[in-house]
C-alpha cells in the first residue's frame, strides 16, 4: 500500500505525471486521460451512493469502486512492468459479476419495450451520468489498446460496467416507484 505523506510533489509542473513503473509521460496522454476518466466516473459512483441508493445498488457500488481502483491499477502500470511490480488488475471473475448482477437484477425489472432517457429518482440520474463516463472510459481505453497493450480483461469491464450501470438506474427507478423516463420519438 501507498503510503502518502503530502499530496503535492511539484514534479508535475513540467505538464508531466509518473505512470506506476515510474516512467513520465505528458499528463495529456490517452494513458492519463483513461485512467483519469476511471477516476472521475468512480467519483460520479460516489456522488449516485452520497444520494441514497437502495440497499443491493449501494452495497454492489461499494465493491465497484474498489474494482475501479483496480482498473486504475492496471492502466497505471505498462504491461512490460507488471511481472515486476505485480498490481491490483481487473479480471473475468470481475467482468462475470458484473453479467450475473444484470441477470439478477433484470428478472425484477418490466421489459423495455422503448428507449428511455437519463432521469426518474436523483440516484437512478445519478447513475445514467456515470454509464455516459463509463462509455468515455471505455472509448479511451479502446483507444489506448489501439496503442499499446493494456489489461486482458480492461475494455470488457468498462464495457460490461456500463451496461450495469444502465440497469442498476433502472433498478433503482423501480425501487423508488418511479417510472422510467420514456424517450417521445415524435417530440
Amino acid at each position: 500500500m501507498p503510503r502518502i505523506t503530502r499530496v503535492y510533489t511539484r514534479t508535475g509542473d513540467d505538464g508531466t505525471t509518473g505512470l506506476g513503473g515510474g516512467q513520465r509521460v505528458a499528463k495529456d496522454s490517452i494513458r492519463i486521460e483513461t485512467y483519469g476518466t476511471v477516476d472521475e466516473l468512480n467519483s460520479e459512483i460516489g456522488v449516485a451512493l452520497a444520494l441514497g441508493l437502495s440497499t443491493r445498488l449501494a452495497e454492489t457500488l461499494a465493491r465497484v469502486q474498489n474494482e475501479l481502483f483496480n482498473v486504475g491499477s492496471d492502466l497505471c502500470i505498462l504491461e512490460e512492468d507488471k511481472a515486476r511490480m505485480p498490481v491490483p488488475v481487473v479480471e473475468e471473475r470481475h467482468v462475470q459479476a458484473l453479467e450475473r448482477l444484470m441477470d439478477e437484477l433484470s428478472e425484477e425489472l418490466p421489459y423495455l419495450d422503448n428507449f428511455i432517457l437519463p432521469g426518474g429518482s436523483d440516484g437512478a440520474a445519478q447513475l445514467h451520468v456515470a454509464r455516459t463516463v463509463c462509455r468515455r472510459a471505455e472509448r479511451l481505453a479502446v483507444a489506448l489498446a489501439r496503442q499499446e497493450p493494456v489489461g486482458l480483461f480492461v475494455v470488457r469491464y468498462l464495457n460490461r460496467l456500463s451496461d450495469a450501470l444502465f440497469v442498476m438506474a433502472r433498478y433503482e427507478n423501480l425501487q423508488r416507484r418511479i417510472p422510467d423516463v420514456l424517450w417521445d420519438s415524435h417530440a
